[in-house]
């Protein structure tokens, strides 16, 4: 199998380095990096990684040139597969970013990248499709009482799970972090697919649309 090939668009040279070195020893390819988000752009236009690592500050202007990149990308170019390491625990930039679809995205802060191994697991799992949310992001949501919350029809364990599958956990990583069994997370994952009205989909896409239900709660 060819290995991942992934750009990394980061201002803060010490951790773009950092960043490069973790994922090479993962087995990943570094295909290029940058510290300016337009640059980042265009390397995705001429090159198709198929990650895109990207702060939210960065040049040009700064404020949110590095996530406005993020979105370029998804809406141009949605086969390279876009996660972003931000500094900032705030709602609006993973809504931003993610938008109507939860495929193929990650909204990480920079701490979780001293967690190797889990930050190497959310880049693949980005990779292949899934979704990485931050489980301090995934709180601050779940946190949030709106009216008509669909979220209110779920049990308190119910939501722990979605939480979890926010965070882009296999059934059996929510079953080590619950201290469960694998068969109790897919009767609650049942459970809370019924009470969100997701039907009869594939599973994978109704794990999709339920992290999008979450989302949705915040707009």
């Amino acid at each position: 199998m060819a290995p991942l090939r992934v750009l990394i668009a980061d201002d803060e040279v010490l951790l773009r380095t950092g960043v490069a070195r973790v994922l090479e020893d993962a087995g990943m390819q570094i295909l290029a990096e940058t510290g300016d988000a337009q640059e980042a752009v265009r390397i995705v236009e001429r090159d198709r990684p198929d990650v895109a690592i990207l702060d939210v500050q960065m040049p040009p202007g700064r404020s949110d040139a590095g996530l406005q990149a993020a979105i370029a990308i998804r809406e141009r170019w949605p086969q390279t597969r876009v996660l972003v390491l931000s500094q900032f625990l705030e709602e609006r930039y993973p809504l931003d970013l993610i938008g109507e679809d939860a495929e193929g995205v990650g909204y990480l802060l920079k701490m979780r990248v001293a967690d190797i191994g889990s930050f190497v697991e959310a880049v693949r799992r980005v990779a292949a499709g899934g979704s990485a949310l931050d489980p301090a992001v995934v709180a601050l949501m779940v946190g949030r009482k709106r009216r008509d919350n669909p979220l209110e029809r779920l049990t308190a364990r119910e939501q722990q799970v979605l939480s979890l599958m926010a965070e882009g956990k296999s059934n059996h990583g929510i079953a080590q972090v619950l201290e469960v069994s694998p068969a109790a997370v897919e009767k609650h994952i049942t459970h809370l697919f019924g009470k969100l009205e997701l039907g009869d989909e594939p599973l994978q896409h109704r794990r999709v649309m339920a992290v999008l239900a979450l989302l949705r709660t915040q707009r």
